[in-house]
């Protein structure tokens, strides 16, 4: 069932992140396009900016889902297990800790913004613009969640995940050079 989640999640993530980018896109190609013909758009900065912070809070979210955030597996995969574990315990209750803190200020944030409108397009509330802070805090907070127990399973077992897809991909790559 988890699992199921967690691809649904991990899909969800990556077409939302792909829609941005592709809409960050068309909104530069047409800012640019118009500027070339002596039309600034008055929208353009703010527009691109907030979709850059939405693509920066969904793409985190979607990195604590496939646990590619840095990380310093060397260092924890030579501590005895027992203490490497205490370890992955601190390290993920500081990381939902700050989230979580991240989530509640972010709330609040939304809530001093009531009534505030975006300067370009002034029919925009900043609310929906800065809903990203609380939605990608708890968005990070349930891929962190959602990606522990496998985590858990490959840190108690020595393993590293950042190695084993270096190792998966050198094999791979291997593969294809002896069928050539």
């Amino acid at each position: 069932m988890l699992l199921i989640i967690r691809q649904k999640l991990e899909s969800a993530l990556e077409w939302f992140i792909i829609f941005q980018m592709v809409l960050l896109t068309v909104v530069v190609v047409v800012a640019v396009t118009f500027r070339m013909f002596g039309n600034s758009l008055s929208w353009y900065d703010e527009i691109a900016a907030i979709q850059l912070s939405w693509i920066t809070y969904y793409g985190a979210a979607l990195a604590a889902l496939k646990r590619r955030h840095i990380g310093f597996d060397s260092v924890l995969l030579s501590l005895p297990t027992a203490v490497r574990m205490a370890g992955v315990v601190v390290a993920e209750v500081l990381v939902i800790g700050f989230f979580a803190l991240l989530a509640y200020t972010g709330l609040q944030v939304m809530q001093v913004l009531a009534g505030d409108m975006l300067v370009s397009l002034t029919w925009v509330p900043v609310q929906l613009t800065q809903s990203v802070i609380p939605i990608g805090a708890i968005l990070f907070i349930i891929c962190e969640l959602a990606s522990l127990p496998d985590y858990w399973r490959v840190t108690r077992d020595g393993k590293s995940l950042e190695h084993m897809e270096i190792e998966e991909e050198v094999e791979l790559e291997m593969q294809k050079a002896v069928s050539r």
